[in-house]
């Protein structure tokens, strides 16, 4: 029985050979840029191909600094540094000390080929655009039955309207005929009779998105009678479909956002309309009352009636005055009235009368005033309180 190898043991030895090739340790490959990924670290991971085979490759830090330009996925270059292994997994790659652009890759061609014919025959003219409908019941989706953009999709169309219906068709979006399947989808779910259709899929290289820049798709897209967004891969990713469909969206979440109205947001904001409305009509009420009343008053004040009123009042007013008045003037002359009897009173020879006095006249009726007046054997009518005695004088003494 031969000797027995632990993995690591394979690993190294490979290893080992490659690393003692003189050609695979200073070599320079052409191909095609693809799933070009720049990390915080300053790496750079990436994928060189060519139509026939892929090799994996990484240019670290102290090298990538050095780059001119920006890696871009499509574009070919020459890369040149070692072959390596990486034991852990085995996997042979090359680590890049230098990388030059050849030109634009052979798929980035074809892309400015298309793109520059369908231009050319009008499919991505803005009077040929459908308005996305603001409100939609039936929602279409062609894109992978599994992966993110499918629950993106679903998920946020749900949350803005839980009573939207949405209908998958299950693409194949990478891959041989994967442009076919996409196509059919879009026809089907054009017939079916959904609302807006949503096209897409989640990020990738430019090889995993070419479906979505083949020409039965853009077809298919223009000739759609329901109004399609598409939303292929990320937002810097642009594609053919984007520039036929009736709208572009930089990811699937935001195709979803932009096909369906957000009922919950609504619902939350027309509560609070509601209550803003409400307490508006009831302040509104209040002051519009409070005017009311204050012109009935007024009203009331310069009304006939009112008026007359305030004559009642005032007459009543000028009735207790008077009276108030006449009651003082009453008095007053009833004071004097008194004083006035009683010094009249103290005038009245019939008093003096009373006292035990007498009134004298003459003969001739006139009162005797002077006994000088008078002579011995005339007459007198003495005038007394209770009678008249009549006398004839014998004796005068001055």
């Amino acid at each position: 029985m031969g000797t027995v190898y632990s993995v690591s043991q394979v690993n190294s030895y490979i290893k080992g050979l490659i690393s003692k090739d003189a050609l695979l340790r200073s070599i320079q490959i052409r191909g095609e840029l693809s799933n070009v990924k720049y990390y915080p670290s300053g790496h750079i991971y990436f994928t060189l191909k060519d139509d026939k085979a892929a090799i994996s490759g990484v240019m670290f830090a102290q090298y990538a600094y050095k780059l001119k330009t920006r890696l871009k996925d499509g574009t070919k270059v020459v890369v040149e540094g070692g072959i390596g292994v990486y034991e852990k997994t085995g996997a042979y790659q090359i680590y890049a000390s230098d990388i030059r652009p050849e030109g634009s890759g052979e798929l980035y061609e074809r892309f400015l080929r298309l793109k520059e014919e369908l231009e050319e025959r009008g499919m991505f003219d803005a009077g040929y655009k459908q308005e996305i409908p603001a409100f939609i019941n039936r929602l279409g989706v062609v894109t992978a039955r599994t992966g993110a953009a499918v629950r993106d999709i679903i998920n946020i169309s749900k949350r803005r309207d839980p009573f939207i219906e949405i209908i998958l068709y299950p693409a194949k979006v990478q891959g041989e005929g994967s442009a076919q399947t996409i196509a059919e989808g879009i026809r089907t779910l054009d017939a079916y009779g959904v609302d807006t259709i949503i096209v897409g899929r989640g990020g990738g290289s430019i090889e995993d998105l070419w479906a979505f820049n083949e020409e039965i798709v853009a077809q298919a897209v223009f000739d759609c009678k329901t109004p399609v967004i598409s939303a292929v891969g990320h937002e810097t990713d642009f594609t053919i479909s984007d520039l036929v469909a009736d709208l572009r969206a930089p990811t699937p979440s935001a195709a979803a956002e932009l096909a369906v109205f957000d009922y919950t947001e609504f619902s939350e904001k027309t509560g609070s309309y509601r209550l803003s409305l409400s307490s508006a009509m009831q302040g509104r009420i209040r002051n519009d009352r409070m005017r009311l009343e204050n012109i009935a008053l007024r009203l009331k004040n310069k009304s006939p009636a009112g008026r007359m009123n305030e004559r009642r009042l005032r007459l009543d007013g000028y009735y207790d005055s008077i009276i108030k008045a006449m009651g003082l003037r009453l008095q007053r002359y009833t004071s004097r009235y008194e004083l006035y009897r009683e010094k009249l009173k103290g005038a009245d020879p019939q008093g003096r009368l009373k006292s035990g006095y007498a009134y004298v006249e003459g003969a001739d009726g006139k009162p005797v005033k002077d006994v000088k007046n008078l002579h011995e054997n005339d007459t007198l009518k003495l005038i007394m309180k209770n009678g008249k005695v009549y006398a004839d004088v014998r004796k005068v003494e001055n």
